[in-house]
C-alpha cells in the first residue's frame, strides 16, 4: 500500500504542480464566476467554491508532505553516501536526522566550538 500511495502521491503532485493545473483552476474560477447570475449568487452557489477551497488543500497538504518526506530522505541517503565515500570524513554524521533534537543543539554547539578553536589559530 505505502508504494502504491507514493506512485500516486508523486504523480498527483507532478500534475497539480504544472501549468496544465494552474490553467484549468483558473478556467474552473472564471466558470464558477460566470455562473454566478444563473444561479442568483445563491448560498448553493458559494458553498461549492468554498467547500471545493477546503477539501482540495487538504488534500494537497498530505500529498506535498508526501513528495517532500521521500525528497528529505532520498537528499540525506545522497549525503551520507558523499561523507562515507569521502577520505577523513567523519561517518559518526551519517544518518544525523534521526537525532533528537537536543543531541543535534549538543553536537551544533560542538562544531562551532571547534570551529572557533581553529579559527583561533589554536585548531
Amino acid at each position: 500500500m505505502n508504494e502504491a500511495f507514493h506512485r500516486f502521491a508523486r504523480l498527483a503532485a507532478e500534475a497539480t504542480g504544472s501549468p496544465w493545473a494552474f490553467t484549468m483552476a483558473v478556467v474552473i474560477l472564471i466558470l464558477w464566476a460566470a455562473l454566478g447570475p444563473l444561479f442568483d449568487f445563491s448560498n448553493g452557489w458559494q458553498l461549492s467554491i468554498n467547500t471545493a477551497a477546503s477539501i482540495v488543500p487538504t488534500l494537497m497538504v498530505f500529498l506535498i508532505q508526501n513528495t517532500q518526506n521521500r525528497d528529505a530522505r532520498a537528499m540525506h541517503l545522497k549525503i551520507d553516501t558523499l561523507i562515507a565515500d569521502a577520505e577523513g570524513a567523519r561517518s559518526s554524521y551519517i544518518g544525523l536526522e534521526s537525532l533528537s533534537e537536543s543531541d543535534m543543539d549538543r553536537l551544533a554547539a560542538s562544531l562551532r566550538r571547534r570551529e572557533g578553536n581553529e579559527g583561533d589559530g589554536q585548531g
